[in-house]
């Protein structure tokens, strides 16, 4: 396996953790994949999704300031908007409140549930 795969494995791990009903950032990822620093890899690693695994939830990730990555009228983020509202988060304009819906995993949810 090259670097990028595992790297990208590491990424697909994280972000299946993200709890139904909450939302993560590109950069939050990045930093409990152990990559600090590589939110762009995220995106990277998100936009070539394997389709013969387990379903990734792709739409929990966000950029840090809470706002969808995608343009605000394309399909992608109609699609993501819709998704995240199934799952009772509220998009409004594009963005969900990180106060109210980020994920904020603990110690032993990090430690048990990552193999990295």
């Amino acid at each position: 396996m090259t670097k990028s795969e595992q790297s990208y494995q590491q990424i697909w791990q994280t972000v299946r953790l993200i709890p139904q009903g909450c939302v993560a950032s590109y950069g939050q990822i990045a930093d409990l994949a152990g990559l600090p620093g590589r939110a762009r890899l995220v995106g990277k690693a998100l936009g070539k999704l394997p389709d013969n695994q387990q379903p990734i939830p792709w739409y929990r990730v966000l950029r840090s300031n809470g706002q969808i990555a995608f343009d605000k009228h394309s399909e992608q983020a109609k699609t993501q908007t819709g998704l995240l509202q199934q799952e009772n988060v509220v998009v409004l304009n594009n963005r969900v409140k990180l106060k109210q819906f980020q994920w904020q995993p603990d110690l032993s949810e990090l430690l048990f549930k990552l193999s990295f």
